[in-house]
């Protein structure tokens, strides 16, 4: 069994409890404006050029076993992330974003640290890009950790079918669930999809007892606003939630979008601080929502 992971991140300690290793994997259904791992969207692996190296000699486009790169290093879905361009490229421009691995070789890597699992209270993050974009491979995963009795939590957006989320969400100890916003329509323009469905899924999930840690990034113009922090902790005692993790936005993804050649929404948008955000968290706190921020314990 394979999927597509993109980076492994050893001592984690803002991604669920104790000392983790989180592993991300590709695709994502969410395009929001604001994110910080651009290259985790897209479910493939990507080729990406460095335009002060490229000489434009076209090698990579005629060497490509199935020619899927095009002209302006467009990738076709003929590509399967065999690297051969990557490999020969005669001036090193080009690099990836990106890997087919095994259950077993990601097991091995995060086998490593158990002993700072142990100590520590730890264990394995899940998080992309959305986990639940590779059911077989997270199931798989998930059940290989489990055996050899490891902490497992996943990063996730909820995003995901009722049925794709019934089967995985009760295999995790701790579903880190992200709430960007309340209003669908709020949702939908700043990530591209409704919050129907993420709703419907985070309501299963406490309805079955399945723990989770509710966490909302605060995006400057999104949902930042006092008037969102009452919205915001509205909901979430309307769905039986009454602690949630802040998130302040942070422009370390803001390179990514550069070597990715894409445009970022965010660019020169001054990031958030915890001192920033200390009466949007008292909004919070005074509708009976224990709100932290990551460096605080729960």
């Amino acid at each position: 069994m394979e999927g597509i992971v993109f980076n492994i991140q050893k001592f984690s300690i803002h991604d669920g409890p104790g000392i983790r290793t989180t592993v991300f994997l590709k695709g994502c259904p969410l395009h929001c404006k604001w994110c910080a791992n651009p290259e985790s969207q897209s479910p493939h692996i990507q080729i990406i050029r460095d335009d002060d190296l490229c000489i434009h000699c076209h090698h990579c486009q005629k060497i490509c076993p199935k020619q899927a790169i095009l002209e302006d290093l467009n990738i076709t879905s003929a590509c399967d992330g065999c690297l051969t361009c990557v490999n020969e490229c005669p001036v090193h421009a080009l690099s990836y974003e990106g890997k087919k691995m095994s259950v077993e070789d990601v097991v091995k890597i995060c086998l490593q640290d158990r002993d700072f699992y142990e100590e520590s209270g730890g264990g394995v993050t899940i998080s992309g890009g959305e986990g639940m974009m590779q059911p077989p491979f997270v199931k798989a995963l998930v059940t290989a950790l489990k055996e050899e009795h490891i902490h497992v939590a996943i990063e996730t957006t909820g995003y995901a079918s009722e049925q794709v989320f019934q089967e995985l969400a009760p295999l995790f100890d701790l579903l880190l669930f992200d709430v960007k916003h309340y209003d669908d329509a709020k949702h939908q323009e700043g990530t591209g999809v409704t919050h129907q469905l993420i709703d419907s899924n985070m309501r299963y999930a406490i309805a079955h007892h399945i723990p989770l840690l509710a966490r909302i990034p605060v995006i400057p113009g999104f949902n930042d606003s006092l008037e969102d922090a009452k919205g915001l902790a509205a909901y979430l005692l309307s769905c039986q939630i009454d602690k949630v993790q802040l998130l302040p936005f942070h422009q370390m993804g803001e390179n990514k979008y550069v070597k990715l050649h894409r445009n970022y929404a965010y660019t020169n948008v001054k990031a958030y601080h915890e001192e920033d955000l200390n009466e949007y968290a008292d909004i919070f706190r005074k509708q009976g929502v224990n709100a932290f921020f990551h460096t605080e314990k729960s």
